[in-house]
């Protein structure tokens, strides 16, 4: 692959070529919304898409995915690049005029920049195959919204078969237009899930001396757990330990049986993720033994940590930075949401990295996961030229 080919020049030229079409396939998939192993047309709509670049090697790995190998005339090194395509259960409020046509299920996170992003990348990568030495892997998945994750299947389903490296991006609301985040080493952090219940027994509220409140047992539950992080974990290590429920009751003259509480745990070292369920039944048993109840715990691992390599993010570095220029590289602190691209970088070496899509002069301000989380289309190209660029740096080194 002769790095000759794109000069910054040439490359903005290639990248504003195509640009209307990857605003246009961003456009369509943001009306065409699909849930978590539901996107049987948004899987179509990039199989189709796909095949009329020409030079692809065109498969579905599992029901809602693809793949799409550009293979080169020179042997050489194979690189993945992923995007993940589901959409959201929320109902929007943007009003913008390509507004979601599904009630109650919108692309919140910006997963529809992300496949247009992709698509326009492979789009233009194609024209170079002749020269392409070794492979490019462009992975569509499905599903990473909703645990345990598409990323896994196509793991498990043989995607990165053969792949040296692999890169993927998350367009973001909290970086502005024209800045491109990274990390080297911890960037996302693992999510993990616990439920705990306790079993009382219920009886009349005007005689909770004839009881063994479960709420009342509960509440104190749930104040201790906040006694992990602060007391048990080195303030020098990072951990987010959120109860996100907590249900129980029937009726207001009625003392329960049993509550259930829920909720969430972030992480980035190993040893901390392994600790914490030890810590939380260590506090349940203690709390529930005091008052003669009995507890029941659940603890389920969700997706690991997204741990960037070093040597594969020195050379998206060199890459935003010869684009975009040093000042608009932004070393962002690692994050405490989660993303099952950690299954790919499990397997493999790889960097994941954010590319600003905020713009508050349109009001393009709100958080992911909003009803009104919107993109400002002018990232999508900054997006495609890491993409192109990044495979080329990528397969020279």
């Amino acid at each position: 692959m002769k790095y000759d080919l794109l000069s910054e020049l040439n490359l903005d030229a290639l990248v504003c070529s195509i640009n209307n079409e990857v605003i246009g396939w961003r456009r369509y998939l943001h009306e065409n919304p699909e849930l978590s192993f539901q996107e049987d047309n948004t899987a179509q709509f990039v199989y189709d898409k796909l095949q009329t670049f020409g030079g692809l090697e065109i498969s579905r790995p599992t029901k809602t995915s693809i793949v799409a190998r550009l293979i080169g005339n020179h042997p050489g090194k194979v690189l993945a690049i992923r995007a993940d395509m589901d959409a959201l259960p929320i109902q929007e409020e943007t009003k913008i005029e390509f507004s979601s046509k599904k009630d109650g299920i919108m692309h919140a996170c910006g997963h529809d920049g992300h496949t247009a992003m992709l698509l326009g990348a492979a789009k233009l990568l194609c024209s170079f195959k002749n020269q392409i030495e070794g492979e490019i892997r462009f992975i569509f998945q499905h599903a990473e919204e909703l645990p345990p994750g598409g990323a896994i299947e196509m793991v498990n389903a043989g995607v990165l078969d053969g792949v040296d490296l692999i890169i993927g991006a998350h367009l973001t609301s909290n970086l502005e237009t024209g800045k491109i985040g990274l990390n080297y080493g911890p960037i996302m952090a693992g999510a993990d899930m616990f439920k705990i219940t306790i079993i009382g027994e219920g009886g009349h509220a005007s005689q909770p001396n004839q009881t063994i409140d479960p709420i009342l047992i509960g509440t104190q539950v749930v104040t201790n757990l906040q006694h992990i992080v602060s007391r048990k974990i080195d303030p020098i290590d990072t951990a987010v330990i959120s109860v996100t429920q907590f249900n129980g009751g029937t009726a207001v003259n009625v003392i329960p049986n049993y509550v259930t509480i829920g909720g969430s745990v972030r992480s980035f070292k190993p040893e901390v993720r392994n600790n914490i369920p030890k810590l939380i039944e260590q506090i349940v048993k203690g709390i529930t033994d005091a008052h003669g109840s009995k507890y029941e715990f659940e603890y389920h691992y969700g997706y690991s940590p997204v741990i960037n390599d070093n040597e594969t993010t020195n050379l998206i570095d060199k890459t935003v930075c010869e684009i975009f220029g040093e000042e608009n590289r932004v070393f962002i602190n690692p994050i405490m949401g989660s993303e099952d691209f950690s299954a790919f970088l499990n397997e493999v070496p790889g960097a994941y990295f954010f590319v600003g899509s905020r713009n508050e002069t349109e009001g393009i301000v709100y958080p992911h996961h909003h009803p009104k989380f919107n993109i400002d289309e002018r990232a999508l190209k900054d997006g495609v030229k890491i993409f192109v660029k990044g495979a080329f740096t990528i397969l020279n080194n």
